[in-house]
């Protein structure tokens, strides 16, 4: 019962996003899609042989799995067992296992406190600058940590300010990432997006007018400092950017608060790695072979099967929980994120919610799908060793029409 209510949900959110385009759907197709007279699913397994005679194939590595969810059986697999990198869909891992282990109302918070006295207007002592990664932190958010400062009735400070960053380690960068890529910097301390945090905090207060003579160190909190202010963003906020968008450092962010969870610090990555693989045991992937490098897919060092990407969502779907989290965050074919621009006026607009991933060579796409006969179903493809980026999502797209037709 609990399947056939999921279904009719992913069906109503899906259908109701399409309504304005049916009638165009019918119109393009790709030229290479043939119609057959079976019944279903044979017709849709007629339409994927046909799709496997790509000449793109000959020269690339294909990953495929399809599950009818409705059905609760594989619909179709080309080369399901074979290791390939996952890129940005990687972050299907990392977005589960947080929604599942932390909640969606869980909050990555930064925080400002000091230990010392106000005497005249002189603030005499240290202000701790708490980081715990929130890479939503913004410059309204530095506003209000300045305003509260200014509410202490203070025009000058003599001390220090400390950065606390022992949240995670100290690498700023993930594990197998290519050094000449436009990478995000891993610091707990974050103001829109930059790890400048210290040096904004003292440029905006003199700017507000306070005296500050104060140098920027780094330290541990005392146990017994005050609160000035404190900001934060939640799980559910930081997920819908980070999958819709594909945003490397959300995920990342998302990664550490995972190994952070067990109270550990500094949280490591080795922390998060553990706790997703204890995820994937839960979703049944004992028998798989992967390999877990970060929490976004940049890294060089991450392997996974097509098998392992749709027990997890097969898992998810499972899970009223987690399927509830997960699935507005994806992005919807031809409609929004970075499936915006694709399947457009095609049978597939709309009906497609799933991740995608980039990297040099790699193109990939996982997510749920609603067919014609409104069968939900899961699936994930991977191309490896394509040239151009565009022959692996052409290729995905042309999976995604047949699919649902």
């Amino acid at each position: 019962m609990k399947r056939y209510i999921l279904t009719l949900l992913a069906a109503s959110i899906l259908l109701g996003t399409q309504a304005q385009t049916k009638g165009d759907t019918d119109e393009i197709l790709p030229e290479d899609t043939v119609e057959v007279s079976l019944p279903w699913p044979q017709n849709v397994q007629a339409r994927l042989d046909t799709l496997m005679q790509d000449p793109l194939l000959e020269r690339t590595q294909l990953g495929l799995l399809v599950y009818d969810l409705t059905a609760d059986s594989i619909l179709y697999s080309h080369g399901a067992k074979q290791t390939l990198r996952p890129a940005s869909t990687m972050k299907l891992l990392t977005a589960v296992t947080a929604a599942d282990l932390l909640g969606g109302d869980y909050r990555f918070r930064t925080t400002l406190r000091y230990q010392g006295e106000v005497k005249d207007s002189v603030f005499t002592g240290d202000i701790y600058c708490v980081g715990g990664m929130d890479p939503m932190f913004d410059a309204s958010d530095m506003e209000a940590f300045v305003e509260s400062i200014r509410n202490l009735a203070v025009d000058t400070i003599r001390g220090r300010f400390v950065a606390v960053t022992n949240f995670k380690e100290e690498n700023l960068l993930g594990e197998g990432w290519c050094w000449d890529d436009d990478n995000p910097q891993l610091s707990p301390l974050l103001v829109d997006r930059k790890n400048e945090f210290m040096s904004r905090l003292v440029e905006k207060l003199r700017e507000a007018g306070v005296v500050v003579d104060a140098p920027c160190t780094s330290g541990a909190l005392p146990k017994e400092s005050l609160t000035i202010c404190s900001r934060s963003h939640t799980l559910r906020e930081i997920l819908l950017p980070m999958m819709k968008e594909s945003d490397n450092l959300y995920a990342e962010s998302v990664f550490f608060q995972i190994a952070a969870s067990q109270g550990v610090r500094p949280a490591k990555a080795a922390h998060a790695r553990q706790l997703i693989k204890k995820e994937l045991a839960k979703a049944g992937v004992h028998d798989v072979p992967y390999r877990i490098a970060d929490g976004s897919g940049l890294s060089l060092y991450n392997y996974v099967t097509p098998e392992l990407m749709v027990r997890l969502l097969v898992y998810a779907y499972r899970s009223t929980k987690l399927f509830m989290q997960i699935y507005p965050s994806l992005p919807i074919s031809g409609q929004d994120g970075t499936l915006k621009k694709r399947m457009l006026k095609t049978p597939a607009e709309g009906r497609v919610r799933a991740k995608t991933g980039t990297l040099s060579g790699i193109s990939s796409l996982a997510g749920y799908l609603l067919t014609a006969n409104n069968h939900t179903l899961a699936f994930c493809i991977i191309n490896q060793g394509v040239m151009k980026n565009a022959e692996g999502r052409g290729f995905q797209d042309k999976v995604c029409v047949a699919l649902c037709k």
